[in-house]
């Protein structure tokens, strides 16, 4: 990964732009549609976007503006940028960024595509719902590690509030209001790994691995596989699966000898 994705902020902040014609206009619509406020070069802005054809004039502007400090997308010119802008799913306030450093456009937007069709639109809905019902979690699930579970549960595909489903808020109401289960106690799943590439991850295996409080792991294990699992799930490095599961879910991964 050579690059850190973020989301900033904009509304009311001003960001430089310059450049004429189609390319600049498009940037500057999306500027203003997050509110940004489009200003010149002599501004003080953290963020400029040069959008400027001649090669020369390009280069002379992202030498300026980068001896001052400002951090640059150069379009067309990968090799010049600080920051990149993706091709975005909106389904406010969810956002999904599709980036590639600059490497194509053409393939972040044919991406972008795709992950269009594949999200409904209640997904917006469903978010501000979440965010919504946050006291109500924490007074059902007093646990943070209860109420995590408990979420991934809901929201695991063919669950109640299955974000491909087209769950709305009012799903997020009637999750709520179900009768409570108990805390289901903790239990070990075993991955077995025929490959270092994480992208040979079958679909259960990548699921554990977004789920998992603890990740036990021979220390052949490769790094990337362990990437996949959740950032704060808890590492052990050890030869041998642990005789005892700690609460909730956790994970004894080994890399199989090959035939």
């Amino acid at each position: 990964m050579h690059s850190l994705p973020i989301f900033v902020r904009l509304r009311g902040r001003p960001v430089i732009l310059l450049g004429e014609g189609e390319v600049a206009y498009a940037k500057r619509r999306l500027l203003e549609r997050v509110g940004a406020l489009v200003v010149g070069e002599d501004a003080d802005a953290a963020l400029a976007i040069v959008a400027i054809e001649d090669e020369g004039a390009a280069q002379a502007a992202i030498a300026r503006l980068k001896a001052r400090g400002v951090l640059v997308n150069a379009v067309d010119r990968p090799e010049d940028c600080d920051f990149t802008l993706p091709a975005i799913v909106d389904r406010d306030p969810v956002l999904i960024a599709v980036g590639t450093g600059g490497a194509s456009a053409g393939l972040a937007k044919h991406i972008r595509q795709r992950i269009e069709a594949l999200l409904p639109q209640a997904l917006g809905s469903l978010a501000l719902a979440l965010s919504g019902a946050r006291e109500k979690m924490r007074i059902r699930w007093t646990s943070p590690a209860d109420r995590r579970r408990a979420l991934d549960a809901a929201l695991a595909p063919g669950g109640v509030l299955d974000p491909l489903s087209g769950a709305d808020a009012q799903a997020v109401s009637h999750w709520l209001e179900a009768k409570t289960e108990d805390a289901a106690p903790g239990w070990i799943e075993t991955i077995r790994l025929t490959s270092a590439d994480p992208d040979e991850l079958t679909l259960r295996a990548a699921r554990l691995l977004g789920e998992a409080d603890v990740v036990f792991h021979r220390p052949d294990v490769p790094e990337a596989i362990l990437r996949r699992a959740r950032a704060d799930a808890h590492r052990v490095a050890c030869a041998g699966m642990p005789g005892d599961a700690p609460a909730g879910l956790s994970l004894w991964i080994i890399m199989e000898q090959p035939a």
